[in-house]
């Protein structure tokens, strides 16, 4: 069955397993929704193997506890919190990988080879299913499946990375923010995020909505900035923050399917409307078709607008 949730503070989830069988046009018409009036969503049934999806955030875990949690623990802010002070600071242990166009992850700081090529592997998975999942946004606002991909593309193909992150115990959370509320400025964002620790919180409708552990491997995604420029305001990037905790340390694995650096991002024109044009010549087209389809309406004023700006 496919099944998105729609009761009060609960994330959507949407079941990608019913996308090649019958129901697929129900799960596309639940897929609008979710982009369309809430912003996030879960994914269940990506295709993502979830034995590597447990390998990365065991070897993740393992490398903070190894290398960066006593670094963390003896920064001036948690020195500063200690005394009961606060700072702008984000209570957060991370680091960013770029995966493409280029990679950097042979230049971060103790990074084992088994952890560099497991890494490399699961991100190959997700890069495959962000193009999928990119190609099912633009089926869904009336777009041609690559105009995301293209949009994004630049001179060398959109950027992916993966900003890698612990949220680890905090003392007075009352005090602290994990990460302070933010939209997210690049596009597609697919988090594998902890299983146990909650922090994460999206508004919807003025208010905080808590983001669950992720069980069984699921993926959560949210939209950027650049999909609301691109959709011309219809899939709108969420304000979203993390909570500091008192018990656990999150672990948070957000990787990012943004343009290119050099990408020229502007709305689709297909999802323009018309414009510049004299009311004069719309009342003469819709005197033809007033009762035929609106949308085919405005697609010819559209049409007639190019011609005469040529």
């Amino acid at each position: 069955m496919v099944l998105i949730k729609e009761r009060e503070n609960e994330t959507p989830v949407i079941d990608f397993g019913e996308l090649d069988g019958e129901n697929r046009s129900k799960t596309m018409s639940l897929l609008d929704h979710a982009c369309d009036k809430w912003g996030f969503f879960m994914v269940d049934n990506h295709g993502i193997d979830k034995e590597l999806m447990e390998k990365v955030k065991k070897m993740i875990n393992s490398h903070y506890e190894e290398h960066l949690k006593e670094k963390f623990y003896q920064s001036e802010m948690v020195k500063a919190l200690s005394e009961g002070k606060t700072s702008d600071a984000d209570w957060e242990s991370s680091f960013f990988i770029w995966h493409k166009p280029t990679s950097n992850i042979c230049e971060i700081p103790n990074i084992s080879e088994e952890l560099s090529t497991t890494m490399d592997e699961y991100v190959s998975q997700l890069h495959k299913f962000a193009e999928r999942l990119s190609k099912l946004m633009c089926e869904n606002l009336g777009l041609d499946q690559e105009d995301i991909m293209n949009a994004f593309s630049g001179s060398k193909g959109p950027a992916f990375g993966t900003k890698v992150a612990k949220y680890p115990e905090c003392p007075r959370p009352e005090l602290m923010r994990g990460l302070r509320e933010h939209t997210d400025a690049g596009g597609i964002i697919l988090l594998l995020q902890d299983e146990q620790v909650p922090g994460l919180e999206f508004m919807k409708d003025g208010k905080w909505v808590p983001i669950p552990p992720s069980k069984n491997n699921t993926i959560f995604v949210n939209t950027g900035d650049q999909v609301e420029i691109l959709s011309n305001g219809r899939y709108k990037s969420v304000v979203h923050r993390v909570m500091t905790v008192k018990h656990g340390s999150r672990l948070s694995i957000a990787t990012f399917y943004n343009p290119a650096g050099d990408a020229v991002i502007s709305p689709s024109p297909k999802l323009l409307y018309p414009r510049g044009y004299r009311f004069q010549d719309y009342l003469k087209l819709y005197s033809t078709t007033k009762f035929g389809d609106k949308g085919s309406r405005l697609q010819t004023m559209k049409k007639i607008e190019n011609r005469d700006s040529a």
